[in-house]
């Protein structure tokens, strides 16, 4: 019989789903927006039938063996989501106990969006055999998931790992939290472009960019100019590095992984990314690290990153050592 995972990436535009084997096989998959539903309880009803209808399609005989969801500002402890700016439902949204009045029999999890990613890693990407590494997410905004012996760290309250909102300079740029000099004002799609137009005020040189409003300026413009030798999108990349490294040398000193995964749109800008990195890591690490953690990118991001790692919650807690 063909065992399979459900994983489930609730976004604020879309929620995607797919079911998966413990291989990373993907066996059917869908999307609907998250949008088209402010009554959760539509939204769940609609998730279930989706999930049926998957099931119904595989010419071979199933077994659902448990529900795995990645959401925005998600609880592994209590199953819920708490006051998630980017989605349709306020207050705590308690997601697994709706899901089970579908699914009683079965595991039901959820966890924040980056925790699935790292999850994921363990799993199906390039952190199988590792058992101490982080991976960071770096899109809309910047998130982190810790493994530590093999588990995953959720904290006291499972949210442990918000990479994103340490400081990285204080006085610094204001965040969305509402804080300022997060590294997510620095290191996200949004901070990049932030970093642009910080560089061109900085300088007189004639560049593109200056055509270009904020506002129609994307990540993926920048990260086009600098795959194509664009000096400030590379000197950007640099700067945007150099925040990362900062950082990640922190984390690192309280971890001590064996690597690091970056994952997410600035990724695609590969070594632009990667090589400023790894250099400020290595430059503000405590000695003894030196020479030790790899900075690496997700083997994921190429793949459908957000359902399998949903689905990976459910395959590490069906392992025989959790």
């Amino acid at each position: 019989m063909l065992k399979l995972a459900a994983g489930i990436d609730i976004g604020g535009t879309n929620t995607k789903l797919g079911l998966i084997d413990i291989e990373g096989n993907i066996y059917g998959e869908m999307k609907f927006p998250t949008t088209d539903y402010p009554n959760f309880d539509d939204f769940v009803y609609t998730l279930h039938n989706s999930i049926q209808n998957i099931l119904s399609a595989i010419p071979h005989e199933t077994e659902l063996v448990g529900i795995g969801i990645g959401a925005p500002c998600a609880s592994y402890f209590t199953g819920k989501i708490s006051n998630a700016a980017n989605l349709p439902w306020k207050g705590e949204i308690a997601v697994v106990d709706t899901v089970k009045k579908y699914y009683q029999d079965i595991p039901v999890i959820v966890t924040n969006d980056a925790n699935a990613a790292a999850v994921g890693e363990m799993i199906y990407g390039g952190a199988k055999g590792m058992s101490d590494f982080i991976v960071v997410t770096l899109g809309t905004g910047v998130g982190s998931g810790f493994v530590a012996n093999g588990k995953l760290i959720y904290g006291h309250d499972g949210f442990a790992g918000e990479l994103g909102h340490i400081t990285v300079k204080k006085g610094g740029r204001e965040c969305a939290c509402g804080h300022r000099g997060c590294l997510e004002a620095y290191a996200s799609a949004n901070g990049i472009k932030r970093s642009v137009f910080k560089l061109m005020a900085d300088c007189i040189a004639p560049n593109p960019f200056r055509d270009i409003t904020f506002n129609q300026l994307t990540c993926e413009m920048v990260t086009q100019a600098a795959l194509n030798g664009n000096e400030l999108a590379i000197a950007a990349y640099e700067y945007t590095g150099k925040a990362l490294g900062k950082a990640l040398a922190d984390a690192v000193a309280i971890a001590s992984p064996q690597a690091v995964f970056l994952f997410g749109g600035l990724t695609q800008a590969g070594t632009y990314l990667l090589e400023p990195t790894q250099k400020y890591m290595e430059e503000s690490l405590f000695p003894i690290f030196r020479g030790k953690v790899k900075v690496m990118l997700s083997e994921l991001h190429t793949k459908n990153a957000a359902i399998l790692g949903a689905s990976a919650l459910i395959w590490a807690e069906m392992m025989p050592q959790n």
